[in-house]
């Protein structure tokens, strides 16, 4: 039985962003120019994207008012003054080094079936990205999840629900409000 990694000094804000824009290599390499759109206190997930822009894009979220989330790399995340995300289908580097130092940043973990739970419960995620929820542009004739899976997996997590796959506000409408959280999405800004 693996340990349950908690940490000992949890984030001071636990609140977990309704608004979620999220990068993608192919389709929004650099989301500097949606940034503006984006209400204050929206979360900014950067998905393979190079360390300086990295960087850059953290301290324009903090000038905004928007929380910049970095993926699968713990070191960056700290370095940048950014939260975590802990993606499914690739690793994560410097997870530890993240978990020990974090003061107050969002940690999330992608969900796409029981393994994801599992590893949300371990690392004590504040929120979940419970995917895809709807058919997506990012994953062309993957299975979605619809309504009723997701939100049987986002109860499963026990941490606080964000929806991502064909996301938009109309579409965050069909799933359950008890359940959901928040809504990430990479071509709804555009």
């Amino acid at each position: 039985m693996s340990p349950r990694i908690r940490n000992a000094r949890p984030g001071a804000s636990q609140a977990v962003p309704r608004v979620w824009l999220v990068t993608d290599p192919r389709r929004l390499p650099d989301p500097t120019p949606f940034l503006g759109r984006l209400p204050r206190g929206a979360a900014v997930l950067l998905r393979g994207i190079e360390a300086r822009l990295a960087g850059r894009v953290a301290a324009r979220c903090r000038a905004l008012g928007l929380r910049p989330v970095v993926s699968g790399d713990g070191r960056l995340a700290l370095r940048i003054g950014a939260g975590l995300h802990v993606p499914d289908r690739a690793g994560t580097v410097h997870l530890l080094p993240f978990l020990l130092n974090r003061r107050g940043f969002l940690l999330s973990v992608a969900v796409h079936g029981r393994h994801g739970i599992a590893r949300a419960r371990r690392l004590g995620a504040d929120a979940v990205l419970v995917s895809p929820a709807f058919p997506t542009e990012s994953h062309p004739g993957a299975p979605a999840l619809g309504p009723h899976r997701w939100a049987a997996l986002a109860k499963a997590s026990g941490a606080k629900a964000v929806a991502l796959g064909g996301m938009t506000s109309r579409s965050a409408k069909r799933l359950p409000r008890r359940r959901l959280a928040g809504w990430a999405a990479i071509g709804a800004w555009g």
